[in-house]
């Protein structure tokens, strides 16, 4: 099979849509329903990967609006996937949203394991760890392996956080408490190698995640992974229309994010904070809009583990994918976790386009375009010790990451909304784009 094959998802990922509703009532012809009871929305996705099998599994987002009077807010959501590689990957993943379980109060909650077989690793600080596609081209002279870049990983999360009015519905207090278990090792080659044919076998050599831990880049405290007891804390300044796809409004945070040494969490206590600006223009009433989203995140203070740098923190996330900066849901179009470092800045301009609209089977339907560009770069590097050979280091390198893509979404009464992005980096030292089918607009 052509190394460009080998490398790659071959996504396309039969995305079936299904819609439900328990009960609803009958809408005016021209009208558009008010949605009572649940509903619900399922997204199938099946897709092949040379190195880590056949994909299998789907998710299904139910929402509960009660009597309609909240309408398009759901009152309850509750979120639940799982999928499978053949190989050993997989995502388990439930979450639970709402403002009416506790009055007054907004909890959500998740509870994930993920098991990554080839989690992408790129060393630290962007630019300055180079990164070289001919050695995951297995027809390149210069060859070393599809997993040179990979590692395994490993992860059970716990999170719950809740807000509450500080001054009317707009200025919120956050607050949170989660764990989690990060396992780390390096990729498995020999289960990954299992039924291939002799000359498609993977090459079995130390990959960059190897080669840091021998140097002690990282340290042997962290090489293994750990535990990660944190609490969270913050503000939220929130006036947006409509949550998942707003017109107008804004919403900004700041939210500290602690992994003190009293709960547990030995030489790598720390504090990080995330600073977040969301904003949203209407340029044609319900149809066209702008928005854009600037976010800081840095470290305050302690040893915060490598595997922990690139998680993303915010008030809460629907998304199961908490990776970055690269990928899905932070700068799409770039290798995921290509940009990791002490502190990071990115940022995301997009126009929205929601071009049709209609009722189907008393579900209100709208088709959308979007286009965007989305940049992000380390501010703040972590210490690199360069001690040994091998290791494709080179100081000063760092600079903006730039993608630039388009979109498609299918909504469901507002909410349930199937997503499909491609960006495309404008520099190949952050890959050769990528593209995403989930859930949700990207803020």
């Amino acid at each position: 099979m052509k190394a460009k094959l080998c490398r790659a998802l071959i996504s396309a990922t039969t995305a079936i849509v299904l819609f439900g509703q328990v009960s609803a009532p009958a809408a005016s012809a021209g009208e558009e329903p008010v949605i009572t009871g649940w509903t619900f929305g399922a997204l199938p996705a099946v897709s092949y990967n040379t190195d880590l099998g056949l994909q299998y599994g789907g998710l299904i987002d139910l929402y509960y609006y009660g009597d309609g009077s909240t309408y398009p807010k759901y009152m309850h959501k509750i979120y639940a996937e799982i999928s499978r590689y053949t190989k050993g990957s997989g995502i388990n993943r439930i979450f639970y949203d709402s403002e009416f379980l506790i009055p007054g109060i907004r909890m959500t909650a998740d509870l994930s394991y993920f098991t990554e077989k080839a989690l992408d690793f790129y060393g630290f600080n962007g630019y300055n760890a180079l990164y070289f596609d001919r050695w995951e081209d297995e027809n390149d002279p210069e060859y070393r392996s599809r997993m040179f870049y990979r590692h395994e990983r490993n992860m059970f999360r716990f999170t719950i956080d809740f807000q509450g009015r500080l001054s009317g519905r707009e200025l919120r207090w956050i607050g949170g408490i989660g764990l989690m278990n990060t396992s780390i090792a390096p990729v498995d080659i020999d289960a990954l190698n299992k039924g291939r044919d002799e000359d498609d076998l993977l090459p079995d050599i130390p990959g960059l995640y190897e080669r840091y831990v021998q140097y002690g880049i990282i340290s042997e405290g962290e090489r293994d992974g750990g535990n990660t007891h944190h609490l969270k804390a913050g503000i939220v300044y929130d006036t947006r229309d409509n949550e998942p796809n707003p017109m107008s409004g804004m919403w900004s945070e700041a939210v500290i994010f602690s992994a003190p040494g009293f709960l547990g969490n030995g030489d790598f206590a720390y504090t990080r904070v995330s600073l977040t600006h969301r904003q949203y223009f209407t340029i044609i009433e319900n149809d066209l809009s702008f928005a854009y989203r600037v976010n800081y995140q840095g470290t305050l203070g302690g040893n915060v583990p490598f595997y922990m740098l690139p998680y993303m923190i915010n008030s809460f996330s629907l998304s199961s994918n908490t990776d970055g900066l690269g990928g899905s849901r932070t700068v799409r179009g770039i290798l995921r976790n290509r940009v990791v470092g002490e502190g990071m800045v990115f940022g995301n301009l997009e126009l929205r386009w929601k071009f049709y609209r209609t009722v189907l089977f008393n579900q209100n339907i709208y088709l959308a375009l979007n286009s965007f560009m989305d940049g992000g770069r380390v501010v703040s590097e972590r210490k690199v010790d360069l001690n040994g050979p091998g290791i494709p280091y080179n100081e000063g390198e760092e600079a903006m990451h730039l993608t630039l893509g388009g979109g498609f979404r299918i909504a469901m009464n507002e909410n349930f909304i199937v997503a499909i992005d491609y960006g495309r980096p404008l520099d190949k030292r952050d890959g050769n784009g990528g593209l995403y089918i989930g859930l949700n607009y990207l803020f």
